[in-house]
């Protein structure tokens, strides 16, 4: 498989290192300092995209992806006002895309637990839910897209919170999410119910970027061929 790294800091890197293991080619790097070399020719000499950059650049990179007929990965986060767009545009030119706000394996499965543990909680109003992430100091957005993941998940089972908040708040139909920023921390995230009479925690703790780089390339192994836009669970079999 001939891959395009659209985003080559440190997660493409990793990326890289996992793909070319596992016996793909990188036949193109994008970084900041050579935007002007992501072309129609240039894509052409790919299978797939894999995209990791940022909010502002992401929505663009996806649709000149989607546009050149090149399916395209993307864990960028922080841009999903923009995603009923480019869901229409991959539609409408029946492009390719897997989208996930994280792509490691231990992830998705603490996303599943997490939706689990939250319909097991919904009638137990004595215990009140709250969110935590921890990330590096170079992670752009806050929270971060996992951690409104969880948040959405648990919004979708627990009635009594009608929104999620990034900032203290001791409005019970709140559910808040303390973000942290400190070096070195590749992820930490953690769903807490705290009652007067004891706790229940899980937490998801990465210890390096080996997990999302392998999941990403997972994906791009998955979408080769395939039209419409796929999730991460339909990658993994869930």
């Amino acid at each position: 498989m001939k891959i395009a790294l659209i985003g080559y800091g440190k997660m493409g890197r990793a990326i890289e290192q996992i793909a070319l293991g596992k016996g793909h080619d990188i036949v193109l790097r994008i970084d900041a300092d050579n935007t002007a070399e992501l072309t129609a020719a240039n894509l052409a000499r790919a299978d797939v995209a894999i995209e990791f950059t940022g909010p502002e650049s992401a929505p663009s990179n996806i649709k000149t992806c989607i546009d050149y007929r090149i399916p395209v990965v993307s864990g960028s986060t922080g841009w999903l006002k923009q995603w009923d767009e480019i869901k229409t545009i991959c539609e409408q030119q029946q492009g390719a895309l897997v989208y996930a706000s994280n792509f490691s394996i231990g992830v998705n499965l603490f996303f599943e637990l997490n939706k689990y543990l939250a319909k097991l909680m919904e009638p137990y109003p004595s215990y009140n839910v709250s969110l935590k992430e921890i990330h590096h100091t170079q992670k752009k957005d806050a929270p971060s897209g996992t951690a409104i993941t969880l948040a959405e998940q648990v919004l979708s089972h627990i009635r009594s919170k009608q929104q999620w908040v990034n900032h203290p708040s001791e409005n019970k139909n709140e559910l808040v999410i303390d973000s942290e920023r400190t070096d070195p921390a590749p992820g930490t995230h953690s769903v807490s119910y705290r009652s007067p009479v004891d706790d229940i925690e899980i937490i998801h703790t990465a210890h390096n970027r080996e997990g999302f780089a392998g999941g990403a390339v997972l994906a791009a192994e998955f979408i080769l061929g395939k039209k419409g836009i796929y999730s991460m669970p339909q990658v993994l079999g869930f």
